[in-house]
């Protein structure tokens, strides 16, 4: 008889490999720079800094993140 939890340890690999990614995304930035704002996007896709004109603007960047998070929400329930 087969084991119907022997696909388990696949999956967990699996997952493991998921999280090991997701790690090495954080550590990779995208810094841009246009008309005196720049920008800092984590590969993850997570704002990490916004200067405008010399100034840093994490609040303009905890917004931007806050707003992707809950479309992410709405997009995990359809």
């Amino acid at each position: 008889m087969a084991n119907p939890f022997g696909g388990l340890g696949d999956l967990q690999k699996l997952q493991q490999q998921a999280q090991q990614m997701q790690a090495a995304l954080q550590q990779e930035q995208v810094v841009v720079e246009k008309n005196g704002v720049r920008v800092v996007v984590r590969g993850d896709q997570v704002v990490h800094e916004i200067e405008i004109d010399g100034v840093i603007e994490n609040r303009i960047a905890d917004a931007i993140n806050e707003a992707i998070k809950k479309t992410q929400e709405l997009a995990a329930k359809s």
